[in-house]
């Protein structure tokens, strides 16, 4: 079973929620629960959160999914997405807010997933998937981290010689210290300076690909959709796939869980400061970029501004400086599920958090899963194919389907009422999306495994 925490009262629940050394008053919180998931937090804070988990420099692939939607659809895709995971966001929040108002507080997705559904679906179907897609999204940070890092490396020293495979692990061994920040609510300042990184390189970005489009020896744009209409087709699936990825979060339960009691009304707060700093980012970034390269826009933006002679370097240098710093918070944030569940399985709660009971499994684990981490970025760099699939079949059923299930499910909304069926609808059409953009992944990953081989300097 997952983690319930039982409130009657704002006292008992903030002595239940302190994750000091006292912790015997709460049997029914775990280690994982006491230690990582602290409830301390404000609607700020859980705004920075929200924040580094969703816009992260995987926005800069935005450009590329308009090149394959065209401006039609790639700009239909981006509102649709955005209004999409706002509404599901909002409902995820309601239902966890309904459940820790009757004394029941979640404080996991698989715990929603368990008291919700049954325990079946926490274990083997909303557990293992949220595991997968935040392991992924830290092999995926690392490998962005690492590429940042030869850009500048690069841009420094054209004729350097050190492969990519280095910079990833160089930037292993900076996660491997933020790692171990104790719980997520230590992340709140470093996650607010992430916030500040995000609009800054997000502008950089764009005034960027401005000053590209307007430059006279800039080569003409084509808009226009390649290849034939089977692969326009599979590529479109793509594109909506990367854009769905760009907006998932996947762990929405686990920052709400940060929030000091009573939680009402804080998620939604935390929900607008995050989506007004993706208005701002995503549609600058992806309009921009796409309007400055056309169907030339490569996988990250970066790509092409590394191409051109028309930038100074120490733009670059900057650019790139404030990604790498940005992936290194969004990458600290989705190692914590998997500290939560290292802290659940190793931890003793009725011993203090900072204890050398509970201190020595906690370096050993947390290190050990950033080292595994590192060396799978550094055998895999191509990891944006699998992180395709893994968005597809992952972060697509936590944040578009499952919301809507356990809305409908708790809720019980009238069938002859509009909400029952925009949910049921929002679940058929995202059941397709996954369906679909799985094989549309696989396809990809199969027609570039020609280029893939271990340890590539990308």
């Amino acid at each position: 079973m997952g983690t319930e925490a039982r409130i009657s009262g704002d006292a008992v629940a903030r002595e239940k929620e302190n994750g000091g050394a006292h912790v015997q008053s709460t049997p029914e919180l775990d280690a994982g629960a006491l230690f990582v998931l602290k409830s301390r937090g404000s609607w700020l804070h859980c705004g920075y959160h929200l924040t580094t988990s969703i816009v992260a420099p995987a926005l800069l692939s935005l450009p590329f999914a308009l090149s394959v939607l065209g401006w039609v659809g790639g700009i239909i895709s981006l509102l649709a997405c955005g209004f999409l995971t706002f509404y599901s966001y909002n409902l995820l929040s309601i239902v966890l807010e309904h459940h820790a108002t009757r004394g029941i507080r979640l404080l996991r997705f698989r715990d929603m997933a368990t008291f919700i559904l049954g325990p079946k679906w926490g274990t083997y179907f909303v557990g293992p998937i949220q595991f997968g897609v935040c392991y992924g999204a830290v092999v995926s940070g690392i490998v962005l981290g690492g590429q940042n890092l030869k850009y500048i490396y690069v841009v420094s020293n054209p004729e350097g010689t050190m492969k990519l495979y280095r910079f990833i692990i160089i930037f292993g061994a900076l996660i491997l210290i933020l790692a171990q920040v104790p719980s997520f609510h230590s992340l709140r300042h470093i996650n607010l300076l992430s916030l500040v990184l995000s609009l800054a390189y997000s502008a950089c970005v764009t005034a960027a690909s401005l000053h590209l489009g307007y430059s006279k020896n800039t080569p003409a744009r084509n808009y226009s959709l390649e290849g034939s209409e089977v692969s326009q087709l599979f590529n479109a699936f793509n594109g909506i796939s990367i854009i769905a990825t760009t907006y998932a979060c996947g762990i929405l339960p686990e920052i709400q869980a940060t929030l000091a009691a009573p939680v009402k009304g804080k998620m939604f707060k935390g929900l607008c400061l995050c989506y007004t700093v993706i208005a701002v980012t995503f549609f600058s970034v992806a309009i921009s970029g796409y309007w400055a390269f056309g169907n030339e826009a490569e996988g990250t933006i970066l790509t092409n501004f590394m191409g051109h002679n028309l930038l100074h370097s120490w733009f670059l240098v900057m650019t790139n400086a404030f990604c790498l710093l940005q992936i290194s918070a969004v990458t600290s944030v989705y190692l914590q599920p998997t500290n939560e569940a290292f802290e659940k399985k190793f931890a003793d709660p009725t011993k203090s958090q900072f204890s050398i009971r509970n201190m020595a499994p906690r370096l050993i684990s947390r290190s050990l899963s950033v080292v595994i981490a590192t060396i799978f970025a550094a055998m895999v760099p191509f990891f944006g194919d699998l992180m395709a699939l893994i968005g597809a079949l992952g972060f697509v059923p936590l944040d578009f389907i499952m919301p809507m299930v356990f809305y409908n499910v708790t809720f019980k909304p009238s069938k002859g009422g509009y909400i029952f069926w925009i949910n049921t609808l929002i679940v058929g059409v995202s059941s397709v999306l996954v369906a679909v953009g799985g094989v549309a992944s696989i396809r990809q990953i199969v027609l570039d495994a020609k280029a893939y081989r271990l340890f590539a300097n990308l």
